[in-house]
């Protein structure tokens, strides 16, 4: 006897409804990443272990793979990607000759970290990303353009499907490293990972950890976690930045960069973006802008969606491609939404129509109905058995489908109960019944 099925930890797996919740939302974002003229792209599930290890200490989190017959001698040494980043600066320098530059792209795919899972934390999950990347060079109002572009999509999903607000913290590594350079600290990287612990660990244990393990003195801690504790949303944060009393040339540089884009985007997004000093993001090939997103009411999910400018992560030996974007993780927002219910869908398929049969030897007139229906873009399906039209009813109640037809010529609204004679070729249902309704809030 077989025995059930145990679900693997990690590995979400939503119903029918919360698919078609997925997979509204993944619409939207299409929509608005085209809207601004990223082409779609997908890239190998597959890298070499060295590419996916040669940036950052991410070595715990990669999935190795190897085929199941393979020797130790020939075996392959490969990984799944743990974003879509890495895989996407490979393909950059591998196609330059063919891309137009700078190169704006899209792309949706799975990505599986081996990671222990947690709330909003998966092995395998689905992340969408904006880049866009320059050859030698790209302009820093790009720094402005990406988060806009993201913040507008989350906007959409508001106003369309009820998702609350979110708000963008960023912050910039040249001005982080600048300080720390000011202060006097070499190891600039190893203070910005003790200081992206912040919100997990607090203060007194980070400034613990810059004493202890790096051997900072206590007041040089305490500058930094100054720094860290800045927050802004407008004109005053270069004078909190100043007022610390640290000078530096990479400092100028990241505060006038960082500051263009705070108060830029108020114009275009007011409130939605906000300086925020502690954002580091702990992955070493940010060297500029970065961002950090939080969806309001719920703090449990932690960032949704981050991203950062990077100038030397695809480098082919003769030219370096910098570049700037940002990824939605789109199943560590939608997991928890789905499952406690605050992301529903209004039916669990795609159907407008059912099509009831009277009996067997009738179901070729319904499929006909059907045919019909189709032609005119209505989602349709035909009862899988001749049963008693109570039961047919109920069938697609279950399913959350509104209407079923009868005959050749009524069709009834179970909903309300109204029923009336229509013609398949011409009918429409409202529009609003069209496709399911998404609601994530």
């Amino acid at each position: 006897m077989n025995s059930r099925p145990r679900a693997l930890s990690g590995f979400p797996e939503f119903l029918p409804v919360g698919r078609i919740v997925e997979q509204r939302v993944l619409d939207l974002l299409r929509h608005e990443f085209e809207l601004h003229g990223f082409a779609s792209l997908e890239t190998r599930s597959v890298e070499p272990l060295s590419v996916l290890a040669g940036k950052g200490e991410i070595d715990k989190e990669v999935y190795a793979v190897r085929r199941l017959h393979a020797d130790e001698a020939t075996a392959d040494e490969l990984g799944l990607r743990y974003d879509n980043t890495v895989p996407f600066a490979r393909y950059v320098t591998e196609f330059s000759g063919k891309l137009n530059f700078p190169f704006r792209r899209y792309q949706i795919q799975k990505v599986w970290r081996g990671e222990r899972p947690q709330q909003g934390r998966y092995r395998e999950f689905t992340q969408a990303d904006i880049d866009i990347v320059g050859a030698g060079s790209l302009a820093t109002h790009h720094d402005l353009e990406i988060p806009l572009v993201m913040l507008g999509a989350f906007a959409r999903m508001s106003d369309e499907l009820g998702l609350p607000p979110v708000t963008m913290h960023v912050s910039n590594r040249k001005l982080a490293e600048g300080y720390y350079r000011g202060l006097g600290i070499t190891e600039t990287g190893a203070v910005l990972q003790r200081i992206d612990k912040l919100d997990k660990i607090g203060p007194e244990k980070v400034a613990a950890l810059l004493t202890d393990e790096l051997g900072l003195a206590a007041e040089v801690a305490d500058k930094c976690l100054a720094l860290a504790e800045i927050r802004s949303g407008g004109v005053e944060l270069a004078d909190r930045v100043r007022a610390l009393g640290v000078e530096h040339e990479l400092l100028d540089v990241g505060l006038a960069e960082l500051t263009e884009v705070v108060q830029t985007a108020q114009t275009y997004r007011p409130g939605r973006l906000v300086a925020d000093l502690r954002i580091a993001r702990g992955l070493d090939y940010y060297t500029g802008t970065v961002y950090e997103t939080v969806l309001e009411g719920h703090p449990e999910l932690g960032s949704i969606c981050s991203g950062g400018r990077y100038d030397s992560l695809a480098d082919d030996g003769k030219q370096t491609y910098p570049g700037v974007g940002i990824s939605v993780g789109v199943s560590r927002l939608l997991g928890p939404l789905v499952a406690d219910g605050t992301a529903s869908a209004s039916r669990s398929v795609p159907s407008v129509v059912l099509v009831a049969v009277t009996d067997e030897e009738q179901r070729g007139e319904a499929l006909a109905v059907a045919a019909a229906l189709r032609a005119n873009d209505i989602a349709t399906e035909v009862a899988p058995r001749a049963d008693r039209f109570g039961k047919q009813i109920r069938y697609a109640e279950r399913r959350g489908i509104p209407f079923v037809w009868f005959g050749t010529d009524q069709v009834k609204d179970i909903r309300s109960g109204e029923q009336v004679q229509a013609d398949p070729t011409r009918w429409e249902p409202p529009a609003a019944d069209r496709t399911a309704t998404v609601k994530l809030g």
